[in-house]
């Protein structure tokens, strides 16, 4: 670089000119400058912190989502799914997109013995997606929906029974899902309720006093 050349007020080696060696250029606008350098990592390090941000629950219900969308598929059947975390759980539904669900109702089965079976498959994929175990609940063609219904007013005519009586009301054997429905309503109305039993026998046991 010939002295020449220099940008006003740039300062330089008289000696490193001197004897022909190249100036580096001003270190705040030149294409050295730093700032270039550490932009890419910092835009990685911001992508992996917002990686890192995305809620487990949230996560699980998209995994579960692409599952039951290719399990559609190949069962020919039109649905919609929508996914909604609450009170700690992931919730996946599925509806017919015409609001029917007729078709559907091949999913849910006997009592919804199907629907148990495919929400074990969903939450076994999620598991083997994310190696943590999922308590996420699959409703189709809001089977579980009325079906809740009905444990609210079984439990709540259970209640006046316990309460009428005195006695300890035993019910039938319940999946736990539905035990923690009619735990729920039992503890609202200020009674008792406490599960007895094993495996599928398991059943639920209302009394005025614990």
């Amino acid at each position: 670089m010939e002295v020449e050349d220099l940008e006003p007020g740039q300062e330089v080696d008289a000696a490193a000119v001197a004897a022909g060696v190249d100036v580096p250029a001003d270190p705040e606008n030149g294409p050295e400058s730093d700032s270039g350098r550490d932009s890419a990592p910092a835009d990685v390090a911001g992508a992996e912190n917002q990686d890192d941000d995305v809620d487990p629950l949230v996560e699980e219900g998209e995994i579960a989502a692409d599952y039951l969308e290719e399990l559609l598929d190949l069962a020919d059947l039109d649905g919609d799914i929508d996914i909604e975390v609450r009170n700690g759980r992931t919730y996946l539904s599925v509806l017919n997109e015409e609001g029917t669900s007729e078709d559907l109702e091949i999913l849910v089965g006997r009592d919804g013995e199907v629907l148990d079976s495919l929400q074990e498959l969903v939450r076994l994929a999620v598991l083997a997606a994310t190696e943590h175990r999922s308590r996420l609940v699959l409703d189709i063609a809001g089977h579980r929906n009325q079906r809740a219904g009905k444990l609210k007013d079984l439990a709540l005519e259970a209640v006046d029974k316990a309460r009428s009586t005195g006695e300890p009301v035993h019910l039938d054997p319940l999946s736990p899902y539905e035990r923690k429905i009619v735990h729920d309503v039992v503890a609202e109305a200020g009674l008792h309720s406490e599960s007895e039993g094993e495996g599928a026998g398991r059943h639920i046991v209302i009394s005025v006093e614990g």
